[in-house]
């Protein structure tokens, strides 16, 4: 059988090996019920889903010739440094110094790993994003995550 879309090959075995690894490491923990779900019942869906949909794009890369096999092109190493980096930054930042400045900080440096950068695309989706993420993990589940910096005190 010919591959007809190299990126979607790839892209689907991807999703397929990752998918069912996690849904493999999530058989060592509790799964409890659907109404009351135990640590790995969330990773075991999650893995599954995952890798149904890269079977998916398996079997499209397989049977839907594209116009030139959409070869894979260079190792993007410049946007894939800033957004690893940006992310290890929030990791090392949102203790000190709080979601309101760390969030909008990840958001913006890994914006800057895109083509087409835009500082008022890039502020308007860190301010919702930090709007949503306070919502969401904050107010909604009441998760313990320093707002603002340490130094502010609360």
């Amino acid at each position: 059988m010919k591959i007809k879309s190299q990126k979607d090959f790839w892209s689907g075995l991807m999703f397929v090996l990752v998918g069912l690894a996690f849904a493999w490491g999530a058989l060592d923990y509790r799964f409890g019920s659907s109404a009351r779900p135990g640590p790995g019942y969330f990773p075991f869906g999650l893995g599954l889903l995952q890798a149904i949909l890269g079977a998916v794009l398996l079997f499209k890369s397989l049977t839907i010739a594209t116009k030139d096999g959409d070869p894979i092109g260079g190792f993007a190493w410049k946007p894939l440094s800033i957004i690893v980096g940006s992310v290890a930054l929030f990791g090392v930042l949102l203790p000190w110094l709080g979601m309101f400045i760390a969030l909008p900080v990840l958001v913006i440096l890994s914006s800057m790993a895109g083509d087409e950068f835009n500082w008022i695309g890039a502020l308007l989706t860190a301010a919702l994003l930090t709007v949503f993420c306070w919502i969401i993990f904050i107010w909604g589940l009441s998760l313990t995550i320093p707002l603002v910096p340490s130094f502010l005190g609360r």
